[in-house]
């Protein structure tokens, strides 16, 4: 069987990676794996083509724990706990209110958009830029301003770039009817589920417990596949994102978060501690902050006049030093000079030697499209998609923003129409209605901010070490 995210061979040549970005000495690990034949390029699909023998799948486990044991250089510019993060920050933003009416047309277009954006980037998810613009230009498609197609496309171009194989069957122009399940849409749904059962005072083993009960393991990756093991493993929060799981700085937690942000409109310190107590179960530092900045981001997007003022905004709830801060303020600069091709020369040449799912390079990304997209959906969308990395992710995240402010009728027909206002997903229940999850969305509108005052001792971090599975 090749199990992705998962394999103790594939997850230490990942862990170099960020254990080096950490600061850690790696090179003893590196000279030991090496010597015993083990490869350190990590895969790019999750899996290495050839399983390990057992000898060195147990060596991989040995290592996997040295490193884990091994302190990180210290750095006071991107905390885990809420209270030090906090301290980091800006004064939050004063954002306007608007009328009932007009946040349920905001709400509607935000999950519209959401999941036209992830619609848009399924079948080229992991194929990279210059492999989209080959597909693209193959089938008369390039600059993109409509979805891919299979139809025209030269067989050698559909062998050089494969679709993505779960997508290609329901993300192609030809074959869409409705929004298909994926990941991107699960989450946003499963945070409903989440704030119906526990309101907003939720646990981040409350998060866990729900994963366990609504989540196939099969539909979790990367970092949440890794705290998906660690739960079942009874190991506490935050143990859950940093035992053996090397993508606890990549854009899982990010995709999770939009409606923590949608529940709390023009709140986005609210909106980023909500998705502060989610995001911990499964990410670290930067993995965070991408939460907490999507999540400001849909809260923005409720009240906000325009992309930049939603940026602007989303900015004050990260970190100022921060890595992702850095990237985010790469991608918005990159984007006032020159035409898309430049500035996303720009953004690979600072972060191309990242894997596709890393937070960085598709926070960069998501902040160019915003911003070069001047609030045009189509536009907006099809950058994310071009840049390559996480093509739906990204789109998706880009989607929401747009889509909430211009509603689902400013997103327009050639996009909406698809989606059929339907989404469907692998949780229970099945088939999603965008009317209905709106519905719910707004029924859970926060009346006051849940930010805590005073928080030395981090609460959460007691909450979370709660028994999950009873």
């Amino acid at each position: 069987m090749r199990l992705t995210w998962a394999q103790p061979e594939d997850l230490l040549a990942h862990e170099l990676v960020q254990s080096t970005i950490e600061g850690k000495d790696v090179s003893g690990v590196v000279a030991r794996w090496t010597a015993a034949g083990g490869d350190t390029v990590p895969a790019v699909s999750g899996a290495g083509p050839v399983p390990a023998p057992p000898a060195l799948r147990d060596l991989a486990r040995e290592l996997l724990d040295e490193l884990d044991a091994l302190p990180a250089a210290p750095a006071p510019a991107e905390p885990d706990g809420w209270a030090q993060i906090a301290a980091l920050l800006p004064a939050a933003p004063v954002l306007p209110t608007v009328p009932d009416g007009e946040l349920a047309r905001r709400v509607h277009g935000a999950w519209t958009g959401r999941s036209a954006g992830c619609l848009l980037g399924k079948p080229v998810e992991k194929i990279p830029r210059q492999g989209i613009e080959e597909i693209l230009r193959a089938t008369g498609r390039w600059p993109l301003a409509t979805w891919f197609t299979a139809v025209g496309l030269p067989d050698d171009v559909a062998a050089r770039w494969p679709w993505n194989r779960r997508s290609a069957p329901t993300s192609l122009e030809e074959n869409i009817d409705g929004m298909p399940e994926d990941d991107d849409l699960n989450y946003p749904i499963l945070a409903l589920a989440l704030l119906e059962k526990h309101g907003t005072g939720f646990t981040t083993d409350d998060v866990a417990q729900l994963w366990l009960d609504n989540l196939p393991a099969g539909r979790v990756f990367t970092a949440e596949r890794a705290a998906y093991r660690n739960i079942l493993d009874a190991r506490p929060v935050p143990e859950t994102a940093t035992h053996q799981n090397p993508f606890r700085e990549w854009i899982g937690a990010l995709i999770r978060t939009d409606v923590l942000g949608w529940v709390a409109p023009g709140d986005v310190r609210s909106a980023a501690y909500l998705a502060w107590v989610d995001a911990r179960l499964s990410h670290t530092r930067n993995g965070v902050y991408g939460a907490m900045w999507a999540a400001a981001l849909a809260s923005a997007s409720m009240v906000c006049a325009s992309v930049e003022d939603v940026l602007d905004a989303a900015q004050t709830v990260l970190p100022p030093g921060s890595r992702i801060a850095q990237a985010v303020r790469l991608g918005r600069e990159a984007a006032l000079d020159g035409d898309v091709s430049v500035g996303l020369d720009r953004i690979h040449a600072a972060y191309g030697d990242l894997h596709w799912v890393h937070v960085l390079n598709n926070a960069a990304v998501i902040a160019y499209a915003l911003t070069k997209g001047a609030g045009d959906f189509g536009t907006s969308v099809s950058i994310a998609v071009t840049a390559g990395w996480d093509t739906d992710s990204a789109a998706a995240t880009v989607g929401g923003v747009v889509g909430a402010l211009l509603g689902t009728d400013g997103i327009g027909q050639a996009w909406t129409g698809p989606v059929d206002g339907r989404i469907a997903t692998s949780l229970p229940g099945g088939e999603q209605r965008i009317d209905d999850l709106v519905a719910r969305t707004l029924a859970l509108r926060l009346t006051e901010a849940v930010v805590p005052v005073a928080d030395p001792a981090d609460p959460a971090d007691a909450a979370g070490t709660a028994r999950v599975g009873a």
